[in-house]
């Protein structure tokens, strides 16, 4: 199950994290929701190479940002906007400018029984708002989730976003946007590569990739928290090995030079 919880200071701190890392040294890493997939296996992996452990927070990286700007005990950070991370390095909150790990993609994903094409120009789809098939369609917010971003740069490239914009159900990051499309209460949606090459989401529906040219690129930045402790650094320090950037390659992550 994909994780879609929103991570806020008071979840964490009524799920008794906070308390938990602190005791037992295993920082809590606030990481975009298209990781939601992929780093639970990066951080199997940091535990098996160092015996240390972490505890993986996933939501939406605009969400994070603020909530480390207002002193969430987070000590590693994974935006899915490298943009995030610059903010929080301007404002003194971060150890440097952190680190370029994956570079994102985004695709349609069309849940079984959809009447919609599986058409990766996204032409069908705004035929299908005009005609009647379309009533909803899933992206996650673009006002604080950099694929919700993206997904409104494709529909705008591809000349739809005017016909589609009405039909829109809205996740709060990709992973609620992801069960909207494959839970099938949407008859589509556009999600990251990531979280579509999930088995369980796989088995729901057809996916297709959109042309890199219809939204800027994903740059996905980590960045260190100031005051991390050790075992943040060692895992920081693990997320730029060949293991854990092969790990991210399988699940769709174009990697950095």
């Amino acid at each position: 199950m994909i994780p879609t919880r929103r991570a806020t200071v008071a979840a964490i701190a009524a799920l008794g994290l906070v308390g938990q890392a602190r005791a037992a040294d295993s920082p809590v890493v606030a990481a975009a929701a298209d990781l939601a997939s992929a780093l639970p296996e990066v951080a199997a992996a940091f535990q098996r190479r160092s015996g240390k452990s972490v505890k993986l927070v996933f939501g939406s990286s605009g969400g994070f940002t603020q909530q480390i700007l207002a002193g969430a005990p987070f000590e590693v950070f994974l935006s899915a906007d490298e943009g995030y991370v610059a903010k929080l390095a301007r404002a003194g909150r971060t150890e440097g400018p952190g680190e370029l790990y994956a570079i994102g993609r985004i695709g349609l994903f069309l849940p079984d029984g959809s009447p919609l094409k599986n058409d990766m120009s996204l032409q069908d789809l705004g035929r299908a708002a005009q005609d009647g098939r379309l009533t909803r369609f899933a992206i996650a917010n673009p006002e604080h989730a950099p694929y919700g971003r993206a997904a409104r740069q494709a529909l705008e490239h591809a000349g739809v976003w005017a016909a589609v914009r009405p039909k829109l159900v809205l996740g709060e990051n990709v992973g609620q946007t992801t069960q909207f499309a494959a839970s099938g209460s949407t008859q589509g949606g556009i999600i990251p590569l990531s979280l579509a090459a999930e088995p369980e989401v796989k088995r729901k529906g057809k996916f297709v990739l959109i042309p890199d040219d219809y939204y800027e690129p994903l740059r996905q930045r980590a960045a260190l928290i100031k005051h991390a402790g050790p075992t943040a650094r060692a895992f920081y320090g693990f997320l730029q090995t060949p293991e854990a950037r092969a790990i991210l390659a399988t699940y769709g992550f174009a990697l950095p030079r």
